[in-house]
């Protein structure tokens, strides 16, 4: 029997942000494994009415899959936290400051940890390229939504879309790609990710099947000192924004060495997603991972 059989679980999923398709997606597949586990469910759409009768329900815990400013910056959980209702992943202020990217990197950098030069802007128009090649993105996205790759004036000019908005422009990284899960603190694993465009972007996340993920091995000669690196500097971007829960953190790596580019405190759990192939590697199955997530929940008093 599992370790949250019999206990009343309130899923939110979907939202009305721009990642609410992504939302929809994570949500589904938890809400599989959540049957699974025993679990006595009740579903909530966070852009529903719903939401607000939570009080009445009294759930034990709340297990969170809406992705994007909707559900990681810090409100959803801070409305939980007022209702006492225990939920997963991390409370207000780190979900706040992980979900904007511009405070993560004053963060990381007043740290000492390695992140690539940055400026930040509300416009783009009348704007030179502070680097070249550069990344010009919505401070406060995710799954690479509003992320443009500038190497060109046209792609400059392409990223004028992003005007009036919190601008993150910042220097682009020529190297490979890594993520690094972790989970209270615990490093789960590095995962390299390869794709054919050369950029894990939106397309590359949910449009394409020819990605190539593989997970670092500890024990692997080759692999074991990047899993250290990786590892070393994942966790301590976890530990800055003073993240809890599962929470997955992006780096680059070229020959200067590794860079940290930003945290995701509620990760995807599609098919598709990273955490699920990482926690596979250490012999948990989707429902056990989804447990251990489960199990972690807590709230702030």
């Amino acid at each position: 029997m599992s370790r949250i059989a019999g206990k009343r679980v309130a899923l939110l999923l979907g939202g009305n942000g721009s990642e609410r398709e992504v939302s929809l997606a994570t949500g589904e597949a938890m809400r599989e494994a959540l049957l699974r586990l025993g679990a006595e469910l009740r579903v909530v759409d966070t852009a529903s009415p719903a939401l607000f009768e939570l009080g009445q329900w009294r759930p034990e815990l709340a297990v969170l899959a809406v992705h994007g400013a909707a559900g990681e910056d810090g409100r959803l959980q801070g409305y939980l936290d007022i209702l006492g209702i225990p939920y997963t992943g991390s409370g207000v202020l780190g979900s706040a400051l992980a979900m904007d990217k511009l405070r993560s990197k004053q963060i990381f950098a007043s740290n000492g940890l390695a992140t690539p030069r940055w400026v930040e802007s509300t416009t783009i128009s009348g704007m030179e390229p502070p680097f070249m090649p550069c990344v010009a993105k919505a401070a406060n996205e995710g799954s690479s939504v509003g992320v443009h790759i500038v190497r060109s004036r046209e792609d400059w000019a392409q990223s004028a879309e992003l005007d009036g908005r919190s601008i993150l422009i910042e220097e682009f990284i020529e190297g490979r790609e890594f993520t690094v899960a972790v989970m209270d603190g615990r490093l789960l694993g590095v995962l390299e990710i390869t794709t054919a465009s050369g950029r894990y972007d939106y397309e590359a996340k949910y449009q394409r099947s020819d990605n190539v993920y593989t997970v670092l091995s500890p024990e692997h000669p080759r692999d074991g000192e990047m899993v250290r690196r990786m590892g070393e500097l994942g966790l301590k971007g976890y530990a800055a924004l003073g993240l809890r829960g599962v929470a997955r953190v992006d780096l680059l790596l070229d020959e200067r060495g590794p860079w940290l580019l930003e945290a995701n405190t509620l990760p995807g759990m599609t098919a598709s997603s990273l955490v699920p192939k990482i926690a596979a590697s250490i012999g948990w199955d989707f429902d056990r991972l989804v447990e251990e997530i489960a199990l972690a929940a807590r709230f702030d008093g």
